[in-house]
C-alpha cells in the first residue's frame, strides 16, 4: 500500500509518498525519525529563497531494501560543500542557525542500521538525499 500526503504551507509544497507495507524489524523508528526530521528540516532551509519551493519524500521497496528519498528544488550545493556535509560541525547556515551535527548524526544512525546515506546535488538545481536500508524478507 502506498500513502501519498500533499501538505501545503504558505508557499511550500511537500509531497510525502510512504510505502507502508515494509516491515523493518531492526529499525528503531524513534531514532530513525530524527534522520527524516533532519533531512526535511534541511530541505526546508534550502528552498526558503526559491520562488516555488518543493520538498518531496518518497519511499520504495526494492530488492530487500527500503529506499527513502528526500528531494528539494533549492539552491543545491557545490562539490566542495558536498564533500564536507557529513562531517561533524560542518554547516552552511549562519552562526546560531545550525550546529553542523544534523547530517553527521543522520549519517551515523543510517550506518548503524547497515544502511547508506548519500546525496545527489547540482548547484542551483536542488538536492536529493537517498537512504538505503536493508530489510528482512
Amino acid at each position: 500500500m502506498i500513502c501519498i500526503f500533499l501538505i501545503l504551507f504558505t508557499k511550500l509544497i511537500i509531497i510525502v509518498n510512504i510505502f507502508v507495507n515494509v516491515l523493518i524489524s531492526e529499525l528503531y523508528s524513534f531514532i530513525f525519525i530524527r534522520v527524516l526530521l533532519n533531512l526535511i528540516n534541511n530541505a526546508f532551509w534550502a528552498v526558503k529563497t526559491v520562488e516555488k519551493p518543493l520538498v518531496t519524500v518518497k519511499t520504495e521497496h526494492l530488492d530487500n531494501q527500503l529506499i527513502i528519498k528526500v528531494r528539494d528544488n533549492g539552491t543545491g550545493m557545490s562539490e566542495d560543500v558536498k564533500a564536507k556535509i557529513f562531517q561533524p560541525f560542518f554547516t552552511t547556515k549562519p552562526t546560531g542557525q545550525g550546529t553542523g551535527l544534523g547530517l553527521s548524526l543522520s549519517y551515523d544512525i543510517v550506518k548503524a542500521h547497515s544502511g547508506e546515506l548519500r546525496v545527489e546535488t547540482k548547484e542551483g538545481e536542488g538536492s536529493e538525499f537517498i537512504i538505503t536500508i536493508p530489510i528482512q524478507s
